[in-house]
């Protein structure tokens, strides 16, 4: 972080009063790129570019466009911790760093085009540099949270044969306790002021790159990133997506026309003018499309305010100091946000609010536009196909409904046969496929061609999600069709959970389910049957225990946040006929 502080020589001299001065006094000046080609190819009016890059065709030309517009303008990243420490940087400084870090890469990293790299970072600025990074070499990124264990670590650099791993002091002494087992593993990259035995120092590799870096000319379906998800079996499976499917797949999500007249409505709403904080974990998908993509499209500033826990009161005198245009944060922060009288704070700028993840509320968002005065528009959509529903601006918004599909997709709810059904009837939410498929939709789960083939039923990509569409086209969430659990915006499979279990030795077997949480929507619940041996065992000792075993087994975010000890689980023949048994009990259905 102290060596990007001292890289701030080219900025200008920002203020937040400068920058609110910015907004009104450009408002209606500021332009966005001519994006007419990259909307009509989003409609799929108009045919993919067989090559495109993000960094060189997108950045690298918001960067000429500071160089030839008179006066200051937003930087690209504005970055706080709420210590002191500030960092602002223009698109052109963005540029500058990131081709330094793809030097970086290429050179003492020793990664090629193709590569794959684990980048398990906090919200710190590094992590956007590398990110650009990735795209100027051609290097896959694999985004990781900072909540992964030893465990999981190791299972994804065998999973993905990434070649190198950046992360930061904290997780270096997981990654070096499981590095020998992965064989495919060859540079760690340590993001940190202090060195480390067998890993290279981001630092010092940085203050010595060259600061030219002429970028690799990819094309349009070649890999760009993995995400690892969440299943109903098995470990995280491997999403992949491409240059085209992310760079230019998510442009709509920052740009979204909501008819075919001539005005646009936005779904995130952003201009050049425009502050936009996204407070997704930054290893999820919509961090990408809220941080990077989304944002930077329209030459948005990214604001970012790295706290190390969720802080519902610093979230908002963040707001009521900083001139934030653009909210973006799990329906769960919306939840413990209106917890507070929000009358009592005077945010500076904030206009438009959007939310995705999970299911928003009603009750939420009444709250929010009561005491606000701003409507939460929510969107929905997936790590393999992006944004499909949202409400925008200039739609009558029905609280409860995920909007309307978003173009150019055809959204439908279908049976278990493969027809599509009429409103008011529940079904799978589908998406229409023609002939070839949608350019936005990941490329494939890597390694897994069954899997990849099994989410198209005949000319549809069915989601997995459970929902009804009513007279007026506005879809509605049901639930999943699988287990899946998604509790705060993470999604978390239950047999992962229940393998993780059944190595304590207090459980001889357990089920684990989604459970009704009033903040967080639904929460993991585990049913365990015990030992007789642990039986006598206080219970609540014994939970907490079971909860503790699985956060070092697991990710954190993962532990069963309630624990039930039965006699025994329904006798079912399979684990998912069982889970359904009990979801269904869990939630009151029949």
């Amino acid at each position: 972080m102290k060596i990007l502080l001292e890289f701030q020589v080219l900025r200008s001299p920002w203020s937040i009063q400068t920058l609110c001065r910015l907004f009104h006094q450009y408002h209606n000046t500021f332009a966005p790129l001519n994006f007419s080609d990259y909307e009509a190819i989003s409609h799929c009016e108009q045919e993919v570019p067989e090559y495109f890059n993000f960094a060189s065709d997108v950045l690298d030309k918001w960067s000429q466009i500071e160089k030839e517009r008179k006066g200051p303008s937003n930087p690209a990243l504005w970055w706080i911790n709420g210590k002191g420490d500030e960092i602002k940087w223009t698109f052109d400084e963005l540029g500058f760093l990131s081709q330094k870090v793809a030097n970086m890469l290429s050179g003492p990293c020793g990664l090629q085009r193709g590569d794959r790299v684990l980048v398990i970072l906090p919200r710190i600025p590094e992590w956007w540099l590398l990110n650009v990074a990735c795209m100027r070499t051609g290097v896959v990124i694999i985004p990781g949270t900072t909540q992964l264990t030893a465990q999981d670590i190791c299972y994804r650099l065998l999973a993905s044969k990434a070649k190198c791993i950046i992360t930061t002091d904290v997780l270096a002494p997981a990654v070096d306790s499981v590095a020998s087992k992965c064989q495919f593993l060859k540079t760690k990259l340590i993001v940190s002021e202090s060195g480390r035995a067998e890993w290279l120092n981001f630092s010092s590799l940085l203050k010595a790159a060259p600061a030219v870096h002429t970028c690799v000319k990819t094309k349009s379906q070649d890999p760009m990133t993995i995400y690892f998800t969440s299943g109903t079996t098995g470990s995280s499976k491997m999403v992949e997506h491409s240059y085209g499917s992310f760079g230019l797949g998510v442009f709509l999500c920052g740009r979204l026309p909501y008819d075919g007249h001539l005005s646009l409505r936005y779904w995130m709403n952003l201009t050049p003018s425009d502050i936009m904080w996204n407070m997704s974990d930054i290893a999820w998908v919509k961090a990408a499309i809220g941080n990077v993509f989304g944002p930077w499209f329209q030459g948005t500033c990214v604001f970012v305010h790295a706290m190390p826990q969720f802080d519902p009161r610093a979230i908002l005198n963040t707001l009521c100091r900083y001139p934030v245009t653009t909210l973006c944060s799990a329906p769960t922060a919306y939840h413990m946000l209106v917890q507070h009288d929000l009358t009592r704070y005077a945010f500076k700028m904030l206009k438009h609010c959007v939310t995705g993840g999970e299911p928003l509320n009603t009750e939420v968002m009444a709250q929010w536009k009561s005491q606000t005065g701003l409507t939460i528009y929510e969107g929905y959509g997936q790590t393999e196909i992006g944004m499909i529903c949202a409400n925008m601006k200039g739609m009558t918004i029905k609280p409860g409904s995920l909007g309307k599909a978003a173009p150019p997709y055809d959204v439908q709810i279908m049976d278990e046969n493969g027809s599509v059904l009429p409103p008011g009837k529940e079904g799978d939410i589908a998406v229409k496929m023609d002939a070839k498929r949608p350019f936005k939709f990941f490329t494939r789960y890597v390694d897994d061609p069954v899997k990849t083939v099994s989410t198209i039923h005949g000319n549809f990509y069915i989601t997995g999600d459970r929902g009804s569409v009513d007279e007026d086209g506005y879809i509605w969430f049901m639930g999943r069709s699988d287990d899946v659990i998604i509790s705060s915006g993470y999604c978390i499979g239950p047999f992962e959970i229940e393998s993780a279990l059944t190595q304590h030795p207090a459980v001889i077997e357990s089920a684990v389910v989604s459970s009704p949480d009033p903040i967080r929507g639904e929460v993991v619940k585990a049913f365990v049957v015990l030992s007789p041996s642990f039986k006598s065992q206080d219970p609540k000792k014994l939970a907490y225990e079971l909860q503790y075993h699985v956060k070092k087994v697991t990710a954190p975010y993962k532990y069963p946040r309630k624990i039930e000890f039965v006699q025994q689980l329904p006798k079912t023949i399979t684990g998912k006929i069982r889970r359904n048994e009990l979801r269904n009990k869990e939630w009151g259905q029949t």
